[in-house]
C-alpha cells in the first residue's frame, strides 16, 4: 500500500455521512494515546464540511481514509487545523502527511493572513508542521479566544492547563506566520527533529518533570523552548 492509492480533496456536503464513524475515531485514538482533543459532534464536523472547511481523504476502494477541518480564532486573525485523524486500517503510508498539506493549502487560501497555529505532544505532528513553516513558540503567542481554549476541556491534561494559567501545559505550541516565516529556519528545525528523535523524547521527559512540578519552581515555556533549542544544536 502507499500514498499513492489515495485521493486527498476538499471535503463536500455529502460526505457528512462520514462525520459520525470520523467522531468516534478522533475519540478512540486520542483515548488510545493518552491525551485528549476538544471533542467534536458529528453535527459539527458535517457543518465544517458543507461549508467547505474541511480536508477528507479516501482509498481507491471509497474506504474513508482521514479528516482534517479548520476552525478559526480572534476573528480570523488564528486559524487552527484541528481533528487530524488517520483511519486505523491506512497508518503509516504517509496519510497523515498529505492531508496536513492539503489542509494546510486549503487554509492558506481562505485566510491569506492569519496566523496558522497548533498544539501537539506528537513528534510527527511536529516534524510535519515543521517543514511546513511552523515554529515552537509560548503559548502567550497563540490566540487568546476563550472559546479556543474551552476546547481543551475535554482533555486528560486540562487541569494541568488550568494550574499553569494557560501559560504552557503537556502540548507544544507551534505557530505559522505569514508576516514573518522563516521557512529556511523551520525547514533545518524540521531536518532536526527527523535527525534527533531521542532527543525530542528526552526534552518531553524533561517538559513533563518541569511543568508538574509546583508553580514557584515552574520555568515556564520560555525557558522550556529554550531547552529545546539547546537539545537540538
Amino acid at each position: 500500500m502507499n500514498i499513492n492509492e489515495f485521493i486527498v480533496q476538499v471535503a463536500l456536503p455529502e460526505h457528512r455521512v462520514f462525520a459520525e464513524e470520523i467522531c468516534d475515531e478522533m475519540e478512540v485514538s486520542a483515548k488510545a494515546r493518552g491525551t485528549g482533543i476538544a471533542k467534536r459532534s458529528p453535527e459539527y464536523v458535517a457543518g465544517k464540511m458543507a461549508e467547505g472547511k474541511a480536508v477528507i481523504a479516501f482509498h481507491k476502494d471509497g474506504t474513508w481514509a482521514g479528516f482534517c477541518y479548520i476552525e478559526t480564532w480572534s476573528h480570523g486573525q488564528f486559524v487552527a487545523n484541528s481533528g487530524l485523524i488517520v483511519n486505523p486500517a491506512f497508518r503509516k503510508v504517509g496519510l497523515a502527511h498529505a492531508i496536513k498539506y492539503k489542509i494546510f493549502e486549503l487554509s492558506r487560501q481562505k485566510y491569506p493572513k492569519a496566523k496558522i497555529f497548533g498544539l501537539t505532544t506528537g513528534l510527527a505532528v511536529m516534524k510535519i508542521n515543521s517543514d511546513l513553516g511552523y515554529e515552537p513558540v509560548t503559548y502567550s503567542e497563540l490566540t487568546q479566544d476563550e472559546e479556543f481554549w474551552k476546547g481543551c476541556q475535554s482533555c486528560v491534561n486540562f487541569e494541568i492547563l488550568k494550574m499553569k494559567e494557560r501559560k504552557n501545559c503537556m502540548c507544544t505550541a507551534m505557530l505559522y506566520d505569514p508576516a514573518t516565516q522563516k521557512h529556511d529556519a523551520a525547514k533545518r528545525f524540521a531536518e532536526e527533529l527527523e535527525r534527533k528523535p531521542k532527543l525530542y523524547e528526552r526534552f518531553m521527559r524533561i517538559k513533563q518533570r518541569l511543568v508538574l512540578k509546583p508553580k514557584p519552581k515552574n520555568p515556564g515555556m520560555k525557558v522550556l523552548l529554550f531547552l529545546f533549542t539547546f537539545l537540538f544544536k
